[in-house]
């Protein structure tokens, strides 16, 4: 592995469990804290959004919400019939 430096690193049974639990096939514990740390927080995407266009966006996934309800409510009527 060359010049690579290694760390031990003492997390507790419920840490490594979770991270246990993140891991993928095939990936290394470091592989899988590299992963985990380069990932967004939605915190990091605090602001980036006007008041104005956040709530655009809300009324779009209501309206996108309804519409899914009445096609299921279709489909169910038309299963029971």
């Amino acid at each position: 592995m060359g010049d690579t430096e290694y760390r031990n690193v003492r997390l507790t049974e419920d840490a490594y469990q979770r991270l246990k639990s993140r891991k993928q096939a095939g990936e290394s514990f470091s592989d899988t804290v590299e992963r985990i740390a380069g990932e967004r927080s939605l915190l990091d995407l605090a602001g980036i959004l006007t008041d104005e266009e956040a709530e655009t966006i809300r009324q779009k996934i209501r309206e996108q919400d309804e519409r899914s309800r009445e096609g299921l409510d279709e489909l169910a009527d038309r299963i029971d019939s």
